[in-house]
């Protein structure tokens, strides 16, 4: 499948709902993604349909409840760059309703087709589950200047059928995903393959950074400046991130593919560094 030419989307401002990228317009097979920006007391309703969905919150508080399951004032965080998230999975074929309380709340709505859940009297697993900041995993990523911070959300903690979800924390001047790496292939067990989104937010809001998207083989290769609020597709290739001196980096990443296995493969051109690492 031929990716598509511009990989960077430039989104909004918006209040309500809105679809950032959805499958088709991105040319994507799994992925699709939703930001909500809800002022006080405003109410969003929602279903994942044929897709399983982590409702992220990326700042403010908020009520979330899906057919039996409800959860009050959820959230800790002003922002994403004041602590590590709280988040609700939800399977397929579920309705929701997200309420936001008193300040308003901005909600990522990360989504990926799963065959998972099904009615509501066949849902043997995928069930409904709130992710609270004490069940995200933290883990320091590199060392020297591609140092990052990475927080796992959706990951061995909750029993999606494909759906991964984290936050990446770039601090000024520092690269991620780096060595670049790449997940385009099914080569088990060196890679396996999934598709992935990329939503960045900066501080301060100003700032900006670069992302590289580019093939072993030189089919594919984008440079994008990236901008608070910029939402980047990865279907394929190797993908290295920079924050600009100044300014810290923030993405939410999800990824999704035929196994729900986090195994990418170096560029092999620059896989070496790891020797720095000690």
């Amino acid at each position: 499948m031929e990716a598509p030419l511009n990989l960077l989307y430039r989104v909004p401002p918006q209040s309500g709902c809105a679809t950032i990228i959805s499958r088709a317009q991105a040319h994507l097979e799994y992925l699709e993604f939703d930001l909500a920006r809800l002022a006080a007391g405003e109410e969003w309703q929602g279903a994942t349909g044929d897709c399983e969905a982590a409702l992220v919150i990326l700042g403010g508080r908020c009520d979330i409840a899906s057919e039996g399951d409800a959860w009050e004032n959820l959230g800790t965080r002003a922002d994403v760059f004041d602590g590590k998230a709280t988040a609700v999975y939800l399977p397929p074929q579920r309705s929701f309703v997200v309420r936001a309380r008193a300040g308003g709340a901005q909600v990522a709505v990360c989504k990926a087709v799963s065959d998972a859940g099904g009615s509501p009297s066949q849902r043997p697993a995928g069930k409904a589950q709130v992710i609270r900041p004490e069940d995200v995993r933290a883990r320091a990523v590199g060392a020297g200047n591609w140092r990052r911070e990475v927080q796992d959300i959706v990951g061995a903690n909750v029993a999606a059928r494909r759906l991964l979800v984290g936050e990446t924390y770039s601090e000024p001047g520092c690269w991620s995903s780096y060595p670049p790496h790449k997940h385009d292939q099914a080569a088990s067990p060196d890679e396996v393959k999934l598709e992935e989104i990329y939503y960045f937010r900066m501080h301060p809001a100003q700032g900006f950074g670069i992302q590289r998207i580019y093939s072993g083989d030189g089919d594919l290769d984008e440079v994008y400046a990236i901008r608070d609020g910029d939402a980047v597709v990865i279907p394929k290739g190797y993908h290295p991130v920079a924050a600009a001196p100044g300014y810290r980096v923030y993405y939410l990443w999800m990824l999704a593919g035929p196994e729900r296995v986090m195994r990418p493969r170096d560029d092999p051109d620059h896989a070496w560094v790891h020797q720095l690492e000690g």
